[in-house]
């Protein structure tokens, strides 16, 4: 162009050449370039609507363009008076035009009047063809550079999709990206947030924002254009006057940072909107249709790595929980299933615990006895974990909590039509526990007519489920448990003597709490820190004077008691210090030592006489160091006399 306007003066007078380019999209023409042969404080860039310029008549009429007076000529009243104060007096523009396309104008001006005569088409026509061929190579040039660019920028963000999962830096590298290949000031995404019904701005960049808009914020749906190209499904281009018809918070807040034309794209991927792009300028027309497209090309790949950061920050924090539940469940496996619930280091427990560590590798048959609440099932359950069947299921049973007529359809499973209401298979707990461990806990409220399938299963390792005929055997090993004297159920002929020495193989008798006192400070202080946790309770001591009244107590119900007891006093406790209301540890006044008081009979001194030995031997009958033996009399009378004088081992 200088080179061209150097060499003109000498067949034409020239002082200004112009440069204008046509913008179809936005029907515009802007100055791309002003050469002066004079001195002049003029400036390209400006951009005009093709009605106020003539370089727009120009394009639009592809014909050659003249006036002499321009301040006399009234057709351009935008654009002649400022072509009057930067000292133009006449001009004539010629269309640049190719084969394919309309470029725009050429523009010649001068300081004189009347200085162009159509005369001078043909010389300036010729010149215009010339200086179209070599606009539209440049701008061919500058078109493949751009679509070079482009192509950079969509495999930029594609190997940001594929390399972070994180969407911050997601956001970061695709924004760096663009901001090279787009002139812009400001890049966000609006994520949608269906909770809530509105968006969140999770990620923005805007290095010289004024600090209106900030990353994080909540926005509503209608307040500003993104939310319309949400709803559309559509890129949407805005202008300033656009966002300022919003007049919602947002809009006010974008206006405030200047911002004068913008596009958003929405998110879309697997037909569900994500979101939308947005990018923002402080200028006017800054996006058009090819600025749009490109956008919607780099919004595929953003939703695509978005939704992908979503999985998987999704998936993290599924796998997060999954492993604190795993944690949570191994410790309560652990706590609840294990000798670390088995809390105590007395001697009685201690030697309960030696004769499970000899048993639990045999299959024998294991009786545990003890006082209802001592742990006959963390200690069933003791053995089962430290036998060769540990991997293999657990099936327990509570006898006395099944009815009488739904005992054996439970022990060994049904037909369909067995009994009435039987309307489906069901297969009972033997069949569960195969290859495993079953625990039947109250083992004595098996009823007679029931205990020789029982005793059967035990021998055979077989039965038959109730309404069949077919044999299923099973490999089961049984763990029983009672707070009954079954010795003296056999002896009075409530339970089977066969049953009772085949469960009989290796006893275990667990101690009451009351037998071993040197344990209840430390399961006070276990049972006082598990539900202080569990109840998010600040409990840090417990007095002394507490102490000494929960070692003293009896427990009738034992641990199961003190448990109870210590969980209601967290429930209670309001500081640091355990609250228990000791009035409620009160000596329940027992059937004998009421006898004593009323009776003065022989016949009741010699039931209360009777009891405190069973209560001695723990209410073994039989043997060397039996009731029987030490009351000098044969087990079967001392029998009778329980049965006469109506005495029964407490439950």
């Amino acid at each position: 162009m200088k080179a061209l306007a150097q060499h003109i003066p000498q067949v034409v007078r020239v002082d200004f050449l112009a440069l204008v380019l046509y913008n179809p999209e936005w029907n515009i023409v802007q100055d791309y370039l002003i050469h002066a042969n004079v001195s002049a404080d003029i400036g390209g860039g400006k951009e005009w609507h093709v009605d106020d310029h003539p370089a727009g008549t120009v394009v639009q009429s592809q014909k050659p363009f003249f006036s002499s007076d321009i301040m006399a000529d009234q057709r351009y009243p935008k654009s002649f008076p400022l072509m009057w104060e930067d000292g133009v007096r006449s001009l004539c523009a010629f269309p640049l035009t190719t084969a394919l396309r309309h470029l725009g104008a050429l523009v010649f001006a001068s300081r004189e009047k009347g200085t162009y005569r159509e005369s001078d088409s043909d010389f300036l026509a010729e010149a215009a063809t010339h200086i179209a061929v070599a606009v539209d190579n440049v701008l061919h040039f500058q078109e493949l550079t751009r679509e070079r660019d482009h192509s950079r920028l969509l495999l930029e963000v594609n190997n940001a999709v594929v390399s972070t999962r994180n969407l911050k830096e997601l956001f970061a590298s695709m924004s760096a990206s663009l901001r090279r290949i787009m002139p812009h000031v400001t890049t966000s995404l609006y994520l949608y947030d269906s909770d809530i019904q509105t968006f969140r701005r999770p990620v923005l960049d805007f290095p010289e924002g004024k600090g209106f808009i900030q990353a994080g914020a909540i926005i509503g749906i209608d307040d500003s254009p993104p939310g319309k190209a949400f709803q559309s499904r559509k890129a949407l281009t805005w202008n300033e006057a656009e966002l300022k018809a919003y007049a919602s918070e947002t809009a006010n807040q974008l206006v405030a940072e200047g911002m004068k034309s913008g596009v958003s794209v929405p998110l879309v991927v697997r037909d569900q909107v994500l979101g939308t792009l947005n990018v923002a300028s402080v200028k006017d027309n800054d996006f058009g249709q090819k600025e749009q497209e490109l956008l919607t090309q780099v919004s595929t790949q953003v939703a695509i790595g978005l939704d992908n950061a979503m999985a998987y920050q999704h998936i993290t924090e599924l796998k997060e929980q999954l492993e604190q539940e795993n944690v949570y469940l191994k410790d309560e496996i652990r706590n609840e299933h294990d000798f670390d619930e088995i809390i105590g280091e007395s001697v009685e427990l201690k030697r309960v615990l030696q004769q499970v560590e000899i048993v639990a590798p045999t299959d024998s048959t294991v009786l545990i006895q003890g006082e209802t609440g001592t742990g006959k099932e963390l200690i069933a359950r003791a053995l089962h974990q430290r036998s060769g069947r540990k991997d293999r299921p657990f099936v327990k049973l509570n006898c006395a909590a099944i009815p009488t007529g739904l005992l054996e359809s439970e022990l060994f499973g049904h037909e369909r039509g067995a009994f009435t209401g039987a309307i489906a298979q069901t297969v009972g707990r033997f069949e569960l526990a195969n290859r495993g461990t079953i625990f039947l806990d109250e083992v004595g409220e098996i009823p007679l007519e029931l205990q020789s399938k029982l005793l059967r299963v035990l021998q055979e390792q077989e039965f038959e489920r109730l309404g069949s005929t077919r044999t299923i055997k099973v490999d089961v090993r049984l763990v029983a448990a009672t707070n009954r004297d079954l010795g003296a159920m056999v002896e009075a002929g409530q339970f089977r003597r066969d049953l009772y020495y085949r469960l009989n193989v290796f006893p275990v008798t667990i101690p009451a709490l009351r037998e071993r006192p040197g344990d209840i400070p430390i399961l006070v202080r276990y049972f006082t820190q598990r539900n202080a946790l569990r109840m998010k309770k600040p409990i840090e001591t417990i007095p002394s004077k507490v102490m000494e009244s929960l070692t003293r107590y009896h427990w009738p119900g034992n641990i199961r008691e003190l448990e109870n007891v210590i969980e209601r006093a967290v429930i209670l406790s309001q500081g640091p210090v355990l609250a228990i209301p000791l009035t409620e540890l009160k000596v329940v006044p027992s059937k004998a030592s009421s006898s004593r008081q009323k009776t003065a009979t022989l016949e009741g001194v010699e039931r209360d006489h009777i009891i405190d030995v069973l209560r001695e031997t723990k209410w073994v009958v039989g043997g060397k160091a039996g009731a029987a033996a030490r009351l000098g009399m044969k087990r079967t009378t001392l029998i009778s006399k329980m049965k006469k004088l109506d005495i029964s081992r407490p439950i």
